[in-house]
């Protein structure tokens, strides 16, 4: 067994076999990881090229959370179910009358050189009724913390925007969908920090539906 910080959290990892190095749990979880959910790094990179293309580079700037649509509600509790070993809690909430989970997990995604992530947030299928027809299965979209520039920065690319969704008084992001329902969101604060403004805690697993 093995003790790690990140982000002041202390980890713990486990061997079965032995002696585990301090960074081969990173590459097990990713592994594991982008086996449920797809290749996250490809994901993140086919984005930011996308962006780059309309002039925007987001490269340096901190990843908030991968977003990933199931097809079905007994796909996204199964979901929930294999990602929840590899994540530290959880934050589970109702919105349109069906679950959204952000899971917070235990060790960051690499997606690039300089960029990680260790928030995932499932959605399972809209309501018919009040979201847009067509959604993108899979991972969906990337979220990008912009921090106080936030304002500045929505003027500026203004002309960019496919619009811009009010979530609450702590997030509201602008979103850029692409031609095959894929989006990246600019975010003024990263979702695990809206989350804790909204009053909730990243302290266990808690479940709006089992």
């Amino acid at each position: 067994m093995c003790g790690r910080q990140y982000d002041g959290l202390q980890l713990i990892c486990i061997s079965l076999g032995g002696i585990l190095h301090p960074d081969s749990d990173i590459m097990l979880s990713s592994h594991e990881i982008n086996h449920i959910l797809g290749n996250c790094s490809e994901f993140y990179e086919q984005q930011t090229q996308r962006l780059l293309h309309l002039g925007l580079d987001v490269r340096e700037r901190a990843v908030s959370h991968l977003a990933f649509r199931t097809e079905t509600l007994a796909e996204y509790l199964k979901m929930r179910q294999q990602l929840e070993p590899f994540c530290l809690a959880n934050v589970e909430s109702v919105w349109g009358g069906r679950p959204i989970s952000k899971l917070l997990l235990q060790t960051p995604i690499h997606l690039a050189s300089n960029s990680v992530t260790r928030l995932i947030e499932l959605i399972p299928p809209p309501h018919p009724d009040v979201y847009q027809s067509v959604y993108k299965l899979g991972l969906e979209h990337l979220g990008i913390v912009i921090g106080e520039s936030f304002v500045d920065f929505g003027r500026a690319y203004t002309s960019l925007w496919t619009g811009q969704q009010d979530q609450g008084p702590f997030c509201q992001p602008y979103f850029i969908t692409f031609s095959d329902q894929t989006a990246v969101k600019f975010y003024q604060r990263s979702l695990e920090d809206v989350c804790i403004l909204e009053g909730k805690r990243f302290d266990g697993f808690y479940h709006a539906i089992e």
